[in-house]
């Protein structure tokens, strides 16, 4: 017998979410919410941390895990930002 947990609690916007052990953000996030987690795939989404952090979708969940969503933003001067506050010669 094993003494690894079969899974582990992580919190994704405040919800206690029961996870595989090894799972991932992203599957932490898809099983709090298949569509959040279809935003986060297709860019819309981030996934943060605790700290309000971006991380990577392939980060592995640990037991009390704080994941959070935001709104993705174009940065600007990034491909299709807005440039705010450049001006035109």
């Amino acid at each position: 017998m094993s003494d690894q947990p079969q899974s582990v609690r992580v919190f994704v916007n405040a919800v206690a979410v029961d996870v595989p052990a090894g799972a991932s953000a992203l599957d932490a996030v898809h099983r709090w919410n298949a569509d959040e987690a279809a935003a986060v795939s297709r860019g819309d989404r981030v996934i943060t941390d605790s700290r309000g952090l971006p991380i990577a979708t392939d980060v592995r969940v640990s037991a009390g895990s704080i994941f959070r969503l935001v709104s993705a933003r174009k940065r600007a001067g990034a491909p299709g930002g807005d440039d705010v506050g450049s001006e035109d010669a």
